[in-house]
């Protein structure tokens, strides 16, 4: 299944929108967006994975990395809005207490996006 990645970025913040399954072979592509994303440095980045299907260790590997990244950077990488599949991943691995997962897009992005 092909990964949809598309970022919008407003007053220092960035959206990114993710669509389809993070695995093994999409990974790579997710893994250079956010590299590229994170060169403009944006101050807070969120995560809209309304649109993933599924998500294994491999795309959950690049999330850590990334939260890593912003972290080392005095930033913040959130969740948004995963379907219930990467909801229950996220909680079995606990990583549901690492980021910080919100049930949909905040609304400051929302409304930035109308702007």
């Amino acid at each position: 299944m092909e990964l949809k990645v598309s970022t919008r970025s407003h007053a220092g913040h960035a959206l990114v929108v993710i669509a389809g399954e993070i695995d093994l072979y999409t990974a790579p592509h997710l893994q250079s967006e956010f590299t590229r994303l994170l060169q403009e440095g944006p101050g807070r980045v969120v995560i809209d994975m309304s649109a993933v299907d599924f998500c294994d260790s491999t795309g959950m590997n690049v999330l850590l990395s990334a939260l890593k990244r912003m972290k080392e950077r005095g930033g913040t990488l959130e969740v948004a809005a995963p379907r219930p599949a990467v909801q229950k991943i996220l909680q079995v691995t606990g990583l549901d207490s690492v980021f910080t997962v919100h049930d949909e897009v905040p609304q400051e992005f929302l409304s930035a996006e109308k702007s």
